[in-house]
């Protein structure tokens, strides 16, 4: 069980270093900490947690890979690493967030 949340915690800080880079310090340190509800040991926290992962990858990671894509075009710039790279971010949101069912499932015991 302890991979899967140190998977979810990774995720977060992944997403957390996205808006630092843009300069959203105000919503990065917020998300980045977010896997700390898992600590209330609560199945509720899990589902949050999960529902973040989930939205970040089709709220952020989606529109970013999109806007990212279609800049690298107009510019005629090689974009398919990009696509490919971001497309894993978002497989692997939903696969962590999936794999979180156990870790909800140990919570309820």
């Amino acid at each position: 069980m302890w991979w899967r949340i140190l998977l979810i915690i990774l995720a977060y800080v992944v997403l957390g270093a996205h808006f630092l880079r843009y300069g959203n310090a105000m919503v990065a340190v917020p998300v980045a900490l977010l896997p700390a509800l898992l600590l209330t040991r609560r199945p509720w926290s899990v589902l949050v947690v999960q529902a973040g992962l989930v939205l970040s990858a089709l709220l952020v990671w989606l529109p970013t890979a999109h806007r990212l894509i279609s800049m690298r075009i107009a510019f005629e710039q090689p974009w398919m690493r990009m696509a490919v790279i971001l497309g894993a971010v978002m497989l692997c949101n939903l696969l962590i967030a999936w794999s979180a069912n156990a870790i909800r499932a140990k919570f309820q015991r």
